[in-house]
């Protein structure tokens, strides 16, 4: 026969039983993430960019005029998925772990004197240097001779930031007085603590280069940062929300 200590027990755990869809009362509530403004002008005009032509060299590029952002980053750093959610578009750029795929820069038109530019992209050993260096001298050329170039988005794997490539890149916008803004990709791999060290150490070391170089955290999967790269973006191609 069962004490009355244990039938106020027995009373207290069917008062308290959980229903069998309510969530854990202990379980970790994951942060939601951050929902990108749709309804805002620049997602708008993004939304709209269609693929427009590839180039090889400079002469192939469209003419020099109107404004465009170029999108920048090593192999496998996340550069096509980042332009992609930044748009708001499954297919608009070409995403593949094959090494080496990018290797024309890639221009899609926003409107008839806006752009975004996909940038050819390296990083595996696989990958032929005599085609490396060929990418660089065109990079290289483009970002000194496009005038209507208003801005260098970086992409980076936040796991390995500031790799050859990252600083030859932010060399070149040192030297070309071009303003970059430094998406660390990836950013759901890393719990909120470590990618929060990357991007503050990430930015310490750039700004020894100077104030043109901005950063900040950028998950595709989880759609995080794209309200802020899109701040950027509408700041460089000088699109007002509405």
């Amino acid at each position: 026969m069962a004490s009355p200590h244990q039938k106020k027990q027995r009373a207290n755990s069917k008062k308290n039983k959980r229903e069998p869809n309510a969530p854990y009362p202990y379980a970790r509530k994951e942060p939601e993430a951050d929902k990108p403004t749709r309804d805002n002008a620049v997602a708008s005009l993004l939304q709209q960019a269609e693929f427009l032509k590839s180039a090889q060299k400079l002469a192939q590029c469209p003419p020099n005029e109107g404004l465009e952002v170029a999108f920048a980053g090593r192999s496998n750093s996340g550069k096509s998925s980042s332009i992609n959610t930044i748009s708001n578009q499954r297919k608009l750029a070409r995403t593949s772990k094959t090494p080496g795929r990018t290797q024309l820069i890639n221009f899609f038109g926003i409107n008839d004197q806006l752009r975004l530019v996909d940038l050819p992209g390296y990083g595996y050993a696989q990958v032929p240097e005599g085609m490396k260096l060929e990418w660089q001298a065109n990079m290289s050329e483009y970002i000194e001779r496009r005038e209507c170039l208003a801005g260098l988005i970086l992409v980076m794997d936040v796991r390995h930031p500031l790799r050859e490539f990252d600083l030859m890149m932010l060399e070149w916008s040192t030297h070309f007085g071009m303003p970059v803004h430094i998406l660390l990709s990836k950013s759901d791999k890393l719990k909120v603590g470590p990618a929060n060290s990357v991007l503050l150490k990430v930015q310490e070391k750039v700004a020894l280069l100077g104030d043109h170089i901005s950063a900040q955290l950028f998950s595709s999967l989880k759609k995080e940062g794209v309200d802020q790269a899109h701040q950027v973006i509408a700041g460089w191609l000088q699109i007002k929300n509405s």
